[in-house]
């Protein structure tokens, strides 16, 4: 007759005891975290829409900024001209951060692609007032009539100052989603004889086309809010709208600037009313780019 076989026994130890209140208390704190940055943001959000809500109406979209000292008044002329300078710099930094990830992650030796993302996370990683600082003494101090710039201050300069910053971010995450497409696209395609080159421009880039807006919306929500760079070259608080980019232009974040200084109550809450929609574009515009990553994903079977 055999003996019957001894119960495991589910008594916790000491040690297992202090391990379960040791993941009890990092579940909690981190839980803390979370909700406190969560709770950070809606009281930023809050704190700026309570101060500028009195300014919020249709005519503080459509007319331009009142005269000194007389109450209403619009901000018209900063949002075509943020929208002059954020178009500005989406051409320009483009074009340039897609082929260089496409020459990085395609065509790029390995020892060469790695010092061409270290220098892009350098330049990412650069100051925004020094940039600017550069695009002025590159493209203000000195003349350039045929392009129209020189010796002043132009959309164009301020472009060119978004544009460097929104660089980098353009290209690394493009690089990122480009090492995402499935190298069975790839080979299937050289095995009908298709080029390199073709197989990028018609079977890479459509494919990893979702990660590259993603990458586009949040550089273009970085440009949007910047300060530092329009000082040296894009600062003035224009009176009427004007589209044309050889001269300069208002903004949204440098009117916030200049009203925060301006000793007149109703400029004050207009710059809080600024400050409201500046967040509330950054935040549609993270949202809309987290949407667009999750999309790209699921497209190209890669985790979340």
């Amino acid at each position: 007759m055999s003996a019957a076989p001894n119960p495991i026994s589910l008594r916790v130890t000491g040690r297992g005891r202090r391990r379960l209140l040791v993941n009890r208390i990092a579940e909690v704190l981190a839980a803390l975290a979370a909700f406190s940055a969560l709770l950070v943001l809606g009281i930023l959000v809050w704190s700026v829409f309570s101060r500028g809500v009195g300014a919020l109406n249709l005519a503080f979209f459509m007319k331009g900024p009142a005269i000194f000292g007389e109450t209403g008044g619009g901000v018209a002329p900063a949002l075509v001209g943020s929208l002059v300078l954020v178009g500005i710099a989406t051409a320009m930094a483009l074009p340039f951060g897609v082929l260089s990830a496409i020459f990085v992650s395609e065509f790029a030796p390995k020892p060469i692609g790695q010092q061409v993302r270290l220098w892009l996370d350098v330049l990412n990683g650069f100051p925004s007032i020094v940039i600017g600082i550069f695009v002025f003494a590159l493209c203000v101090k000195v003349s350039l009539p045929i392009v129209g710039w020189g010796h002043h201050q132009s959309a164009f300069a301020g472009g060119f100052a978004l544009a460097v910053i929104m660089l980098p971010l353009i290209a690394r995450a493009t690089m990122e989603v480009l090492t995402l497409v499935p190298d069975d696209l790839r080979e299937a395609s050289y095995a009908l004889g298709v080029s390199k080159w073709q197989t990028v421009l018609r079977v890479v880039l459509p494919t990893a086309f979702g990660g590259i807006l993603t990458g586009t919306t949040l550089a273009i929500a970085r440009a949007a809010g910047e300060t530092a760079p329009l000082l040296f070259t894009s600062s003035l608080a224009g009176q009427v709208t004007d589209w044309n980019p050889t001269h300069p232009v208002a903004s949204i974040p440098f009117l916030i600037f200049q009203y925060s200084e301006a000793p007149d109550e109703n400029l004050h809450q207009q710059a809080w009313a600024m400050a409201f929609v500046l967040i509330t574009f950054v935040l549609l515009t993270s949202l809309a780019a987290r949407y667009l990553l999750e999309r790209s994903r699921r497209k190209l079977g890669a985790p979340r």
